[in-house]
Formats: structure tokens, sequence, C-alpha cells
């Protein structure tokens, strides 16, 4: 991926960043997005161009735009009173933002996946399936194969394939972030939207989660909000580097890391702030 010509900061130039040509193509087009809870304002004309079956991470220091823009995605922000936002964000040819949109149907586009494991206190199968039957599916085995392929997809197949009908509070904090995953593709989203994913996990389990992504982008667009940002350089194809509710720099993950444009995010990847 390649940013656009201007060396300035996005908030100075007010240019939207697109990938190079002969990539996968766009699965979100954020543009000039802002975003205010009450009077004070988080985001600021935030663009850029989220590119289909690659990981993107947004990195940053805490309280910089991260999760917020995340949950702009699936529209979760509504949920917070006072929220005002202005500018667009599309998928496909869909402005999400638009006050037509069915945002129940936006989500079930979007697979989410928070900081800290969440399984509901039912089995392991119940979890998987609990998108589908939301919708209305009761055919078995339909239910089943969807179980299997999710569990396989998030790598916890072979861990639970015995313990379907176990609660899954019972599976480690490890299997528990699996799980959610396999809960999260089960519906089949086009996007992943991880939060964090191993902010809770130890460096094993860490390690597992990192393997699946790699794998998972294959599939699926995945947004990832990490504050590890060796993390972010291992499992990222794309990195926006946000501060005070600004994109700062946009691009190429190693570029980011190794050769980057702007001081502020020279600055922050070489530990000198956040």
């Amino acid at each position: 991926m390649t940013v656009v010509t201007s060396h300035r900061s996005p908030e100075v130039a007010g240019t939207a960043y697109h990938p190079a040509a002969g990539g996968h193509g766009i699965a979100v087009e954020i543009d000039k997005f802002n975003l205010w809870y009450g009077k004070s304002q988080a985001l600021f004309d935030v663009s850029l161009a989220i590119e289909k079956r690659m990981v993107t991470a947004l990195i940053g220091p805490s309280g910089c735009g991260k999760s917020t823009l995340l949950r702009a995605l699936n529209r979760m922000n509504d949920l917070i009173d006072g929220v005002r936002i202005t500018g667009k964000i599309a998928i496909g040819p869909q402005d999400i933002l638009d006050r037509g949109t069915d945002v129940i149907q936006l989500r079930k586009r979007m697979g989410m996946v928070f900081q800290k494991p969440n399984p509901f206190p039912m089995s392991i199968f119940d979890n998987v399936v609990y998108p589908l039957r939301v919708d209305g599916v009761r055919d078995r085995r339909l239910l089943v194969e969807t179980c299997e392929q999710a569990l396989k997809s998030a790598a916890l197949w072979e861990e639970a394939k015995d313990r379907l009908y176990e609660s899954a509070l019972s599976l480690s904090g490890g299997q528990q972030q699996r799980l959610c995953i396999a809960r999260a593709i089960a519906g089949n989203p086009e996007i992943l939207l991880m939060d964090e994913p191993c902010s809770a996990l130890d460096p094993m389990a860490t390690s597992r989660i990192e393997e699946l992504i790699d794998g998972l982008k294959a599939d699926y667009t995945i947004v990832i909000v990490t504050h590890n940002m060796q993390q972010a350089a291992r499992v990222s194809n794309n990195t926006a580097f946000m501060y005070l509710g600004r994109l700062i720099e946009y691009g190429d993950t190693d570029g980011i890391f190794t050769n980057p444009t702007e001081a502020q995010t020279l600055a922050y990847v070489t530990g000198r702030f956040g």
C-alpha cells in the first residue's frame, strides 16, 4: 500500500489515502469523518481507505481515537448519548452513516471481537451458533456444520470438538477469545473488527491469536486496534497512526515502522512518547 503524494499530515492536507493499484480493492472508504461526544470532539476529518482481505492496524497512544474510529464502522457509537457525526463511511456503494441504513443488518456484516473474551454463559456449541439462531436458523445440520467450520477457522476445533456441550466458561482465556472469534465469523461477516483482542491474554495465547489473524485475512478484511506496536508490525499489512483524534500517517506497515514520513509517527514508533 502506498500513501498519497502529499507529505503533510492528513489534518493539514485533507487528503483521502488510497491503496496502490493492483491490490484487493477497497472494503471501507472513510472520508472526512468527524465525531463529537457532546461538545468534545474526538475525531477530526479522518480519511482513509481500508483494503479488502488485508489486516489494517490502528495504533496510537491511549485516548487518540482508535477505538472510537473502530466502533464507528459498525455504528456502535450510536449507543452513546450525545454522539454527533459528520462525514462519510462507505462500504461499497453504501454510506453506512445514512439515516436509512439498517444498523442491525450492518452489524451482521461486521464481526466484533472485544478486549476481554466475552463468551455467553452457555455451551461452546450454543456460543458459536448464536448468530444463526438470532437469525432464525433452526436446521440442526446447518448449525452443526457451521459450528465445526467456525471452530476450525478459529483454530479451536481440535481442542473443543469433544467438549461442545460443556460451558464455554470452562475454557482458558485464550480459548475463550478464539471462541469469540469463531462466534464472530459464524455469522459470515465481511469484516472483522478487533479491539485490543490480546490485551487480556498471556504471551502464548497472544501468539495463537496472531497466527489466527494471519490466516483469517485470506477470507476477511480485518481492522485491529492495538497498543502493542510490535503486534501491529507482526500482524498487519497497513497501519494507521492516530494522535489526538487525528490520522497522522497511514500506509504500508513496513514503511510506517521503518521510514515514516511524519515526525510524530517517528517519535511514537521509536518510543519517544506514548
